[in-house]
C-alpha cells in the first residue's frame, strides 16, 4: 500500500484528532487529493530534521483521514484529521513536488477490550477532560469502556515527551499504555482510589 507521508512533530494515535494548518505547496496538494478520493495519508514522527526540511521519521505511524476543514481568515488551510489504523513504513522516497510518499503495511488493530476493574476510575476522568478539551473532541465517538480507546487518548493529551508516546505508539500492550497513564496520573494528582 503506498502513501503520501507527512512528517510531523507529533504523535497521532487512533481515534485521535490532529489539527493542522496547511501552506505548503505539496501539502495543499496532498490535502487536496485525500479529500477528492476520500483517502488517506500516513503521519509519521519526525526523528532528525524538521517539517520544512529533508527530516527521518519514525517506522511507526498512523493513517489519517480528513474529518473537517476551514478556510482561515490569513488564506491559511485549516484541517482536522482523525486517526486511523496503525501502519509500518517499509520504504518511502521523495516526489519532485518535494511530497514523501511511502510503501507501507498495516498494523493490525487491538480488539476492544474492558477496562479493568483497577482503572474504572480512568474512564469518567477522560470524559471530564475531553469535555474541557473544547471542539477539537465534541463531535468525537467515545468509548468509555473500552480500554484501547481510553488508553489512547490519555497519551495523546497528556504532556509526555514524543519518544514516550511514540514508544505507546508502537506497542500492542494495552494493560502497560493503561499501567502507563495510571503512574502518570498518580504523580500529577496523586494516587487514584482502586
Amino acid at each position: 500500500m503506498q502513501i503520501p507521508i507527512f512528517p510531523l512533530n507529533v504523535v497521532l494515535f487512533p481515534g485521535g484528532r490532529l489539527p493542522l494548518r496547511i501552506f505548503e505547496s505539496r501539502y495543499l496538494d496532498m490535502i487536496s487529493r485525500c479529500m477528492k478520493t476520500d483517502s488517506s495519508f500516513g503521519v509519521l514522527l519526525i526523528r532528525e530534521g524538521s517539517e520544512a526540511e529533508m527530516a527521518t521519521t519514525h517506522l511507526v505511524g498512523t493513517l489519517a483521514k480528513i474529518s473537517d476543514w476551514y478556510q482561515g481568515s490569513d488564506g491559511v488551510l485549516g484541517v482536522t484529521a482523525t486517526g486511523g489504523q496503525r501502519f509500518r513504513l517499509l520504504s518511502s522516497e521523495r516526489q519532485h513536488d518535494g511530497l514523501n510518499v511511502g510503501e507501507v503495511e498495516l498494523i493490525p488493530d487491538e480488539e476492544p477490550s474492558p477496562l479493568p476493574d483497577q482503572y474504572q476510575a480512568l474512564s469518567p476522568i477522560l470524559a471530564n477532560v475531553l469535555d474541557d478539551l473544547g471542539r477539537l473532541y465534541e463531535s468525537l465517538q467515545r468509548r468509555p469502556d473500552d480500554a484501547v480507546w481510553i488508553s489512547y487518548r490519555f497519551l495523546e493529551i497528556l504532556p509526555l515527551d514524543l519518544a514516550q508516546k511514540q514508544r505507546s505508539l508502537e506497542s500492542s500492550d494495552t494493560a502497560a499504555r493503561l499501567k502507563l497513564v495510571d503512574k502518570l496520573l498518580d504523580s500529577v494528582r496523586g494516587p487514584i482510589a482502586h
